[in-house]
């Protein structure tokens, strides 16, 4: 499965985002409780534009990681409607740009946004993408019982079931357990 380039980036970007939260973060804590993580992730994922690096800010963000890990878990038609209020809210007004190292893509908000709406703009971006090929079933959590991680699937087969490798091992070990009976 292949969306554009720009849409895998952002549900990338998403997963990051939410598997940052502690009910699916690999320590247990909040990995985004500072604005230092914060702008750690940001770096990291090349996320350009206004940042404030305030407490205001990441308050938002969190905000948003909670829409967001909603939105991940909802039928298509259910999406439809929260894709739309995350771009009526932001009056969002989609164009093209091309900045830094990347292609043509779209952008629906201006580079002075602030942070958190941007990130909820970018999301209903891809999501339509997603909506429109009729892929949501790409957009799950980790089978995992005891993860509660996202998970992007872009295999061909549309089988990946785990968030991580270390999810998939865990619970292969645990099934083989099982099976020799101990």
């Amino acid at each position: 499965m292949h969306f554009a380039p720009d849409t895998e980036e952002v549900l990338g970007f998403v997963v990051a985002l939410c598997n940052t939260d502690p009910s699916a973060s690999r320590s247990g804590a909040d990995e985004l409780a500072t604005v230092d993580q914060l702008d750690a992730l940001l770096v990291e994922h090349g996320y350009t534009g206004r940042v404030d690096h305030d407490e205001a800010e990441l308050r938002d963000v969190h905000r948003t990681r909670t829409l967001l890990r909603h939105v991940w878990t909802l039928s298509r038609d259910d999406a439809v409607d929260a894709v739309n209020k995350m771009l009526r809210d932001a009056k969002a007004l989609p164009h093209l740009v091309r900045h830094d190292k990347q292609d043509w893509h779209m952008h629906a908000t201006e580079p002075d946004a602030p942070l958190a709406e941007r990130m909820r703009v970018e999301a209903a971006l891809a999501l339509i993408d997603v909506i429109r090929m009729d892929e949501m079933d790409r957009l799950r959590i980790c089978a995992a019982d005891d993860c509660d991680g996202l998970l992007l699937d872009l295999s061909r087969n549309g089988l990946k079931r785990f968030c991580s490798v270390r999810c998939g091992n865990r619970m292969n070990m645990i099934a083989f357990r099982e099976r020799q009976g101990r």
